[in-house]
């Protein structure tokens, strides 16, 4: 099984806020849905996994990251104000937990397209 690649993104922060390149020009072909998340603070989003699908996650922290690689937990945190890209391969479960006190965003490519009535989820709670 793939391992999720994890890659800290650089961010240009000054008075106004923070901007941060989320995904190179040339992946953005092989992508066939984007959404953008928002969670309340504790939030949890995912506790799935994607059976076909290639997931991209781009996360502002503060959060907290939790994956099953190989039957193996691994926690990720996320820094306040970090950016990180975390690349899922099919059939990892996957879980984001927004830790601060704040509204969490997050962004979201997919190499397959949304389908209800196809689904390529499946629950697997983590967090």
């Amino acid at each position: 099984m793939e391992t999720v690649t994890v890659e800290k993104l650089p961010v240009f922060t000054d008075e106004r806020g923070v901007v941060f390149n989320p995904i190179e020009m040339s992946d953005l072909r092989g992508q066939e849905n984007f959404h953008v998340v928002t969670s309340i603070p504790q939030a949890v989003r995912g506790n799935h996994y994607h059976q076909r699908g290639a997931e991209t996650l781009i996360i502002m922290g503060p959060a907290l990251v939790r994956i099953r690689e190989n039957n193996h937990l691994r926690d990720i945190d996320i820094p306040d104000r970090s950016v990180y890209r975390l690349i899922i391969p099919p059939g990892v479960p996957h879980a984001i937990k927004h830790t601060g006190s704040e509204p969490g965003v997050l962004l979201s490519f997919n190499t397959i397209g949304y389908a209800p009535e196809n689904p390529d989820v499946v629950r697997d709670v983590l967090l």
